[in-house]
């Protein structure tokens, strides 16, 4: 690659800054919340029709029947592809457009996207909306540029990551939309911080266990069989068996922060007994059933169905030991671990453009959770991928999230050689 070659996408992406702020406080501003799964549809016109514009192919899908959607909710998704007209590989950017509830403990309206001291504040900024508009700024330099391109470059704006992506990439997947007669390579602009390459993610299991009891009057339980009571054995089983067994094991996986390299459980919710959307004062009952999600994270070195055996052998035993104990479990999802080699096109062209647009090595690391990867992995048997963008990963979901404007300039520009270089099959 010839420097001087991208030096008029570099000027390009610099001149575009306030462009580049007004197209992502544009996209945090539709409060695509999911669930349930807000404002889906004009978002992803709002990237159609912007890329229309610049001799982008548009392509609206909406994934019927996924978890969620319905009339109220629809499941919509964009694919947007750019045709160079000269034979060569695609290039696909990945970007989910749904973000998590905001929850309290904010100082700025999450969606007025607030730009202060070179940070623009919102849900949706750092994860993953920032790095939407990096991408698109940079596809747009380089189309801008007049630059020899090769090949067809695409750029997606998908539903529902935050729920497990089923009504987003894996649908696009199954469809054939991530398959190698169509795609090569593809860059996913979730926040992993600008100066790293991620290579895949742990795995996952959901899932949800119920105990049952049986109903009688609150002043009197001892004629009932109280299932919160279970409940609490598995929390305390998993307190003295499960939690002490991962903590034991790390991987050998480049998991960041330090602390995600051995196997955890979080505990999502826990309900039982009396509805929590009574509004009176609560009934005098023993509860007769207690429902529990889990989220269960493991390694590239635990085979899944020894992860679903220690859960269910703690289950068994506290049959076999607790009177009236009676319980089901049921599979909510499960991804087994991904992780891109080290040496694929697309980490190395990544790594090489970080340390030339930033002038430092880049960190090769791997992601404490899953994101849409999985999907192109698994269903798409596309390996050459990886997350890269400029969001911090530490902001993640959380309140007073935002992305720096300078790391979304920074990213565009490795983005743009990054793409440049596997069109052209260059390094």
């Amino acid at each position: 690659m010839s420097g001087q070659n991208l030096s008029e996408v570099y000027a390009l992406i610099d001149k575009a800054e306030n462009n580049l702020v007004r197209l992502c406080q544009e996209l945090i501003r539709f409060p695509t919340i999911n669930p349930p799964g807000n404002d889906y549809k004009v978002c992803v016109e709002y990237i159609g029709n912007r890329l229309k514009n610049i001799g982008f192919n548009i392509e609206y899908i909406h994934a019927r029947g996924t978890p969620g959607d319905c009339a109220e909710y629809p499941r919509y998704n964009v694919v947007c592809r750019y045709e160079t007209g000269r034979k060569g590989p695609c290039v696909h950017f990945n970007s989910h457009i749904d973000v998590v509830e905001t929850g309290e403990g904010w100082s700025h309206d999450p969606f007025a996207a607030e730009l202060i001291d070179g940070k623009i504040y919102g849900r949706g900024a750092c994860d993953m909306k920032g790095g939407l508009a990096a991408s698109i700024i940079a596809v747009e330099a380089l189309i801008a540029s007049g630059i020899e391109l090769k090949g067809a470059i695409e750029i997606s704006g998908t539903a529902d990551e935050e729920s497990g992506g089923l009504g987003g990439v894996a649908y696009l997947a199954e469809k054939g939309y991530f398959s190698k007669e169509r795609v090569d390579h593809v860059i996913i602009p979730e926040p992993l911080n600008v100066d790293r390459v991620c290579l895949g993610h742990r795995g996952v299991w959901w899932g949800e266990i119920k105990t049952h009891g049986r109903i009688a009057h609150g002043s009197m339980p001892f004629l009932g069989d109280c299932a919160i009571r279970h409940m609490g054995a598995v929390v305390a089983s998993f307190e003295d068996i499960l939690y002490p067994a991962m903590a034991a094991r790390l991987t050998k996986m480049p998991v960041v922060p330090e602390e995600a390299k051995q196997s955890t459980l979080n505990i999502n919710s826990i309900h039982g007994g009396q509805e929590e959307s009574n509004q009176g004062l609560p009934t005098p009952c023993v509860a007769d059933s207690c429902r529990m999600i889990f989220d269960r994270r493991f390694l590239v070195e635990e085979e899944l169905t020894l992860v679903k055996g220690e859960i269910t052998d703690i289950l068994a035993n506290l049959k076999e030991t607790r009177e009236g104990f009676r319980y089901e479990i049921r599979d909510i999802m499960e991804v087994i671990p991904s992780m891109t080699d080290i040496n694929a096109p697309v980490v190395r062209v990544t790594a090489a453009a970080i340390e030339k647009i930033l002038g430092k090595k880049a960190e090769f690391i791997c992601s404490p959770g899953t994101y849409d990867q999985k999907h192109i992995d698994r269903i798409g048997h596309l390996k050459d991928c990886i997350a890269y963008g400029p969001g911090i990963l530490e902001l993640a979901h959380q309140p007073d999230e935002y992305v720096v404007v300078e790391d979304m300039l920074n990213s565009a520009k490795v983005m743009a050689t990054a793409a440049y270089n596997l069109l052209m099959e260059q390094e």
